[in-house]
């Protein structure tokens, strides 16, 4: 789909767009001449200079370049083109406010492989880890797990940076991730009903203990919501094409998720959710 955008340029809004994909300009490689007739030559020649400078940096693999373009509604429109060298992030902490509380554990999905750190052990080898890719995808990264990996680690992520909450909310599905996954026919099986509160309570009772079945069950969950952020955003693009030319050319197939590399412990979920009941 960025090859077929002009929203990117200035002066260029979605009816123009629009009306270049109906007069045929359906890719920048097509936008020659005989131009349409309703673009000035001022804006013939701006669509060229923008395009130039697009086609150098989609060929330096370059896509922080076009988030910053690109209006905020529109920037599922990358997602394709880098899907190489994409890390589904999410993270666990201590507490759900900001300023009290630490990382406790972190999950890294790329679409192959899922990578999982955990405070104590391995928490540092994130940071060297998340260099790799060019484009990060959250669920509320924005507001929350990028600026507690900022101030954790001590350095800007620069990645370009697709949050799925607002681009769900655009397309009708509210609720937090629990329930957009719902809503988008997401099973999360023995982890249903498990939530970031009760992360923070196995993460307590994983330093009370230190039972390995309890961070099993921990990474089972950060994991879910990690590899989980893939099918989403799958779906949502796929809903955003809907409403343009190329809603059956450039349709996503659904991702085959990865085999679980952590088991919950269904008995112990069952005995902490008892635990809380009783005022824990």
């Amino acid at each position: 789909m960025l090859f077929n955008t002009f929203v990117h340029i200035p002066g260029i809004g979605e009816t123009t767009e629009r009306r270049l994909w109906q007069a045929g300009v359906t890719t920048w490689d097509k936008f020659v001449e005989p131009y349409p007739a309703f673009l000035s030559g001022q804006k013939v020649r701006l669509i060229q200079d923008h395009l130039a400078r697009s086609r150098a940096q989609a060929a330096q693999q370059a896509p922080l370049d076009f988030l910053r373009q690109l209006p905020a509604a529109q920037r599922w429109r990358i997602f394709p083109h880098y899907r190489d060298s994409v890390a589904y992030l999410d993270i666990e902490t201590t507490g759900l406010s900001f300023n009290d509380h630490c990382i406790t554990t972190i999950s890294l999905y790329d679409g192959k492989e899922v990578f999982t750190y955990v405070q104590g052990q391995n928490l540092a080898d994130f940071a060297e880890d998340i260099q790799r890719y060019r484009l990060i995808v959250t669920y509320n990264g924005k507001a929350f797990d990028v600026p507690m990996l900022e101030r954790h680690f001590g350095f800007r992520l620069t990645q370009a940076h697709i949050d799925l909450r607002p681009l769900l909310q655009g397309l009708g599905f509210v609720g937090g991730l629990k329930g957009c996954e719902k809503q988008m026919g997401l099973d999360r099986g023995e982890l249903t009903g498990v939530d970031g509160y009760f992360a923070v309570l196995l993460w307590r009772e994983y330093c009370r203990t230190r039972e390995p079945r309890v961070l099993e069950t921990l990474l089972a969950y950060n994991v879910e919501d990690t590899v989980n952020l893939e099918s989403l955003l799958v779906q949502a693009y796929n809903l955003k094409l809907a409403g343009t030319p190329f809603a059956e050319s450039h349709r996503l197939d659904m991702p085959i998720p990865p085999e679980r590399a952590f088991l919950p412990d269904v008995a112990l979920i069952a005995r902490l959710q008892g635990r809380m009941r009783g005022g824990y």
